[in-house]
């Protein structure tokens, strides 16, 4: 059931294990040797989920980011690779990763996000974009398609993975030891070829404690805000000021209208930043833009994951609870149950599939 959210997402969106600021890694609070440390990782996802934050976010770069000179890259590890290990030391915050639909073959995305979703008792999140820098398609060996053959591909892309992560129907039962261990009759192949992938299927994984991911993706222009409109249920937007924030919240609610979905089944959340302000600053910004309804939450930036998630949760989260804008506790254990997001298995009947080039 789709709920109307009445507290706000909280989410924190990490990088290389030091920070936003770029000059972190010299600060002596700080293991210079902690880029490539999954410890300080899961150190830091820990300290999120006892402040009962909702998820946290790992975006990527598929090639070298940054100038090694001065600065680690900002994204390092694999992101689902990295929050598969992190599920293992966490319970209850959702676990959103990046995952480009430019370059992997949609049978090897959703066998990995429906791994990631069993392997984390239904706390999954696909952030599903398409790469747009030269850098990256290079590296594939590549060169940059134009803007709308990069999202014919997401369409089809998303529209096959959903279809695989539906292809062990409910109807295939659990696993009897008098009789059978699944019904094969409800786990078929999905027969599905577009201009730009395709896939036969079924997948050998069942639904998870969530059904699926959730599936997030950030504002962009018109492709990619019908885009979302069809798929996304978390939407992910820069900070502005709050008219243009509801203006973007408003277009994005709308365009889930025109997919034929309900508007409450998709949350808008915009990055908020930490770093200079008291904690009583921080809340009254979150505030301000929650009870204008300029966004369904915020995924927090922190300067120093070390010692910038902490003082959030120490701080600035009491005050938020104090003013019943966040929840005291977790009210369920998957990401869709945070989120206030319905369940969905495999591809929502609502979206045309002529919208996504895939065809049976």
């Amino acid at each position: 059931m789709t709920t109307k959210n009445k507290h706000m997402i909280l989410g924190v969106v990490l990088g290389n294990n030091f920070g936003d600021n770029p000059a972190t890694w010299r600060m002596p609070n700080v293991d210079p040797n902690s880029f490539t440390s999954i410890d300080a990782t899961v150190k830091q996802v820990q300290t999120a989920e006892r402040g009962g934050m909702d998820f946290v976010f790992l975006p990527d770069r598929l090639f070298m980011h940054g100038n090694l000179a001065f600065s680690p890259p900002m994204f390092n590890i694999d992101p689902i690779i990295t929050l598969s290990a992190v599920a293992q030391a966490t319970e209850r915050i959702g676990l959103i990763g990046t995952a480009s639909t430019s370059f992997t073959e949609p049978y090897l995305l959703a066998r990995q996000l429906k791994a990631l979703d069993i392997i984390s008792h239904g706390r999954a999140g696909w952030n599903a974009v398409p790469s747009y820098e030269p850098e990256a398609f290079a590296n594939f060996g590549k060169v940059l398609p134009p803007r709308e053959k990069k999202y014919e591909r997401l369409h089809e892309v998303i529209h096959v993975v959903q279809a695989l992560w539906g292809s062990w129907g409910y109807e295939a039962g659990q696993p009897n030891q008098s009789g059978m261990f699944a019904n094969p009759a409800h786990i078929q192949p999905v027969n599905l070829q577009g201009k730009h992938v395709g896939a036969r299927g079924p997948l050998p994984v069942p639904p998870s404690e969530q059904v699926q991911p959730v599936i997030m993706m950030p504002v962009s222009s018109g492709y990619g805000i019908q885009a979302a409109g069809m798929y996304a249920n978390l939407v992910i937007g820069m900070p502005s000021h709050i008219e243009q924030n509801r203006a973007i919240r408003h277009t994005v609610r709308e365009a889930a209208v025109q997919a034929g979905r309900d508007p409450e089944e998709i949350k808008f959340i915009v990055f908020a930043p930490f770093t200079g302000f008291t904690a009583e600053q921080v809340a009254d910004h979150l505030q301000e833009l929650f009870e204008a309804e300029a966004a369904d939450g915020f995924v927090m930036n922190f300067d120093d994951f070390h010692t910038e998630i902490e003082e959030f949760v120490h701080y600035v989260i009491p005050i938020l609870r104090k003013r019943g804008l966040f929840s005291s506790g977790y009210n369920g254990k998957t990401l869709r149950d945070h989120l206030g997001v319905p369940p969905q298995y495999g591809v929502d009947p609502r979206v045309a599939t002529s919208s996504t080039g895939a065809t049976s």
